[in-house]
């Protein structure tokens, strides 16, 4: 095990020097930069002025030279400043990635809550009422964009009941309540957009692993219905929920970016669209190259998860 969770992090690797290699890229190629946005402010400008920020930016020498400089300071652990507010990229994600995590581990718990067990019981109950509703329920949990479902929420209900979802953030320091509260709408909101998924695939395996050989020989044995789903049928259905899983990160991280903004959160999402409308340079690459790194980081957790959970695998 130790040998192959070696290997996937050497594997990592070029992974990793892709994304920082085509973020950086990418970001010089948009119209415009970031001396035209910063100066933007000062119509009279003159091409002094923009040549001397351009300088104190480092975007005065040649794209090769400023990604070489660009990876020497990443290896140190340097992702720069950001020209606008002065403060390090390393500072900035520091503060806002744990609210960013807490919303996306709250949003995949809301939808595993809901997705696996409406998911059994949907096949245990196949072509009945439950079933039709549950499928019916993961259809539109895939259908409806969550972006939609939150702009509703946020606009609507202020004008109907007066009443609107908190967009102030609370700290844990302000109660434990509060806290929750504030992420309570926008994780539902996110964790009924991955259910539907998770849903659909954990009813499609169980289906197939109530059907085998050893299931049935369970019941034969005269063991009850609730030993023979959650001890034998349920493990073995997971590990391809498991995957599925894992694949809705990049939802996840994808749905944080925008509820952050629609739900005034201080996390790595608004930080990062705020970035790439000020053609924030050093702060998009900080952020492309954490969530990469996280992204990285939990398919591995994923791939080792399913030794634990099915015996027959094994890496050597």
């Amino acid at each position: 095990m130790q040998q192959y969770i070696g290997r996937r992090l050497l594997l990592a690797v070029p992974t990793i020097l892709a994304v920082i290699f085509f973020t950086f890229m990418m970001v010089r190629l948009v119209p415009g930069d970031a001396v035209d946005v910063i100066l933007s402010e000062q119509p009279y400008a003159t091409e002094a002025q923009k040549t001397a920020l351009r300088k104190q930016l480092g975007l005065d020498k040649p794209i090769p030279t400023q990604f070489v400089v660009y990876l020497g300071n990443v290896l140190r652990g340097d992702l720069g400043d950001s020209p606008w507010t002065k403060r390090s990229v390393v500072s900035e994600l520091k503060s806002r990635l744990p609210i960013t995590l807490e919303f996306g581990i709250l949003a995949i718990v809301v939808g595993l809550v809901m997705a696996v067990p409406i998911g059994i019981i949907s096949a245990l109950k196949q072509d009945t009422w439950a079933d039709y509703t549950s499928r019916s329920f993961a259809i539109f949990a895939i259908s409806v964009p969550y972006f939609f479902t939150a702009t509703v929420l946020v606009i609507f209900p202020v004008g109907w009941i007066g009443w609107a979802p908190p967009l102030t953030y609370a700290s844990w320091s302000e109660g434990p309540i509060q806290h929750l509260y504030y992420f309570f709408f926008p994780a539902a909101l996110l964790g009924v957009s991955l259910s539907g998924g998770v849903m659909r695939m954990t009813r499609t395996m169980m289906l197939e692993v109530m059907r085998q050989d050893y299931i049935r020989t369970a019941y034969a044995k005269g063991l009850t219905e609730r030993a023979v789903v959650y001890r034998h049928a349920v493990r073995n259905a997971m590990i391809p929920v498991i995957t599925i899983v894992g694949l809705q990160l990049g939802v996840a991280i994808s749905g944080t970016l925008i509820l952050e903004t629609i739900f005034n959160m201080p996390g790595v999402g608004r930080y990062f669209i705020d970035a790439i409308f000020k053609r924030d340079y050093p702060s998009v690459q900080g952020v492309v190259l954490v969530l990469a790194f996280v992204t990285v980081m939990v398919n591995l957790a994923v791939d080792v998860l399913y030794a634990a959970i099915d015996p027959r695998i094994r890496y050597t």
